[in-house]
């Protein structure tokens, strides 16, 4: 983005700023050139980064300094304030780095810093030489990506069973699925970036056991592949109810990208379709199917859309939301069977429909695990560093459940952000780092226009404190039990889910 000659983007910061325009732990955006500049102080220090959050491209004017890092008001994102790294997904890609004067009680921002050169900090006395990753998800492709940026010599190899390589999953239930999204923003990064950092990323490569023994990964084509260390990230597979019908092929589930591409397809030329579940999945693809004027009906058994999560009155809210937009609510009541094109209710009515989507949860990938005699229990078990109970092997993603020491309780989440976080941390102890997982649990779910973000994990409170107006999409939702706050639900308080976050991590500190 361009300065233009008004100086609406901010000051030019190349000519620099009086000192006492930024105040201890303020922020302002200027400009360099033609490069929007985020200006931060703290303290003494000033530091100037990119404007921007390299990940969805969230103004960081809007996020929060924690000591030496800013986060993305939008989806959590993590940057160094003094190199522009991205320390903590959803953010990938750095920021760029400006040099800063201080002189004359004013402050200038000289030329981009070069790229740092990150030290090789492997901790243990043999760096392993292979490293196999099982699952080409959100926790996979976080873990090689950091592997690589930790500057890891030996071989990587990814073993997905899926016929693209990592996307974005997010995008397939909002933007890209209600096609406003082109296809080239829903890889996690082009198929060069493979090849370029040598990572042996191999699709539709199904792994029929892992032999923790012989620390060797079979193949079902009877190939079989030796590992130092292993990560299990092999995430959770969709659910269909178990009613006739449910395996036509207008009936979908979705999580990959062909799923997506599948529900396009039908929705080009339907006028009616019929949502299983009134989740997060299958809500976001009733907004997704609104926008392409297709009439919805959404089948679930709650009397509220999502409410064992928000409670009663943001569950009211979401069904207000989408009810606005046109979709047509069928609560406390199931389908019996899916007939041509009918879907006939337990209630004992009938729903026409051109096709219909199952949003009814998922369930974690744990048999390889499980037959490979690792500890499961509703979930891979892993310590606080996400090790299994098999030497060298870890887990992560929608599979890992882990000490939390939030909700100071064992938790599986089935959160993007979480997932990707995981897999940055089991890669950096896969390396010897012996670095804790201790992330406080980030999503956000987007209808329509509105999103709404969530810290934590409650599964059961005895409080909900409501500070705003749900209404009129202004509002911090605090989750309490015994009078501790376990999480937290926002509606455009950008500021406060940041602030929240911050607060729960340092209260698992002190």
């Amino acid at each position: 983005m361009a300065a233009d000659q008004n100086g609406s983007n901010g000051p030019d910061l190349a000519q620099g700023i009086a000192l006492v325009e930024l105040a201890d732990g303020a922020k302002l955006v200027g400009h360099v050139g033609e490069e929007l500049v985020l200006l931060a102080r703290r303290g003494a220090e000033v530091f100037a980064i990119g404007a921007h959050c390299s990940h969805y491209h969230a103004p960081l004017i809007d996020g929060l300094i924690v000591d030496d890092t800013i986060r993305c008001p939008w989806h959590h994102a993590c940057f160094d304030l003094r190199t522009g790294e991205a320390l903590h997904a959803p953010a990938f890609g750095p920021l760029a780095a400006w040099s800063v004067e201080q002189r004359d009680g004013k402050i200038f921002v000289q030329g981009r810093k070069g790229p740092e050169a990150k030290p090789r900090r492997s901790q243990v006395s043999e760096e392993p030489k292979r490293i196999v990753v099982v699952g080409g998800g959100a926790a996979g492709f976080a873990a090689v990506e950091m592997l690589r940026r930790e500057k890891y010599q030996g071989e990587i190899v990814m073993l997905s069973n899926d016929d693209a390589p990592p996307v974005d999953r997010p995008n397939l239930s909002k933007d890209y699925l209600a096609g406003n999204a082109p296809e080239e923003w829903v890889p996690l990064q082009p198929d060069s970036f493979y090849s370029d950092n040598q990572i042996d990323l191999r699709l539709k490569a199904n792994v029929a056991r892992i032999e923790p023994r012989s620390r060797e990964v079979a193949l079902t084509n009877g190939e079989t592949i030796a590992f130092d260390r292993l990560l299990i990230a092999t995430g959770a597979e969709p659910l269909r109810l178990a009613i006739p019908g449910a395996d036509q092929p207008s009936a979908h589930v979705l999580r990959s990208l062909a799923d997506c591409r599948a529900i396009i397809e039908q929705a080009k030329t339907a006028q009616r379709a019929v949502v299983l579940g009134a989740s997060f999945i299958g809500l976001e693809v009733a907004a997704a199917l609104r926008a392409r004027k297709i009439e919805v009906h959404v089948v679930a058994p709650e009397r509220r859309p999502m409410e064992g999560i928000f409670g009663p009155q943001l569950g009211d809210f979401v069904r207000a939301l989408h009810e606005e937009r046109g979709v047509i609510f069928h609560l406390q009541d199931t389908p019996s069977a899916i007939d041509g094109d009918k879907v006939r209710l337990n209630s004992g009515g009938a729903l026409e429909a051109d096709f219909v989507v199952f949003g009814v949860g998922v369930r974690p990938r744990i048999a390889l695990a499980e037959a490979a005699g690792l500890a499961v229990d509703r979930g891979i078990v892993v310590n606080g560093f996400l090790e299994t109970d098999g030497p060298g092997i870890f887990a992560a993603g929608d599979v890992a459940r882990w000490p939390d020491p939030h909700s100071r309780q064992a938790i599986r989440v089935e959160h993007w952000v979480v997932a990707e976080r995981q897999g940055q941390v089991a890669a950096l102890n896969m390396l010897g780092r012996r670095e804790r997982f201790s992330a406080v649990p980030f999503f956000w779910s987007q209808h329509y226009d509105i999103p709404i973000n969530y810290v934590g994990h409650a599964q059961k409170w005895d409080e909900v404190a409501t500070e705003g107006d749900i209404v009129a999409k202004d509002c911090v939702a605090r989750y309490k039990l015994a009078g501790r706050t376990l999480a937290v639900a926002s509606i455009f308080r950008d500021l406060a889910s940041l602030q929240a976050e911050a607060s729960m991590e340092r209260s698992i500190e002190s």
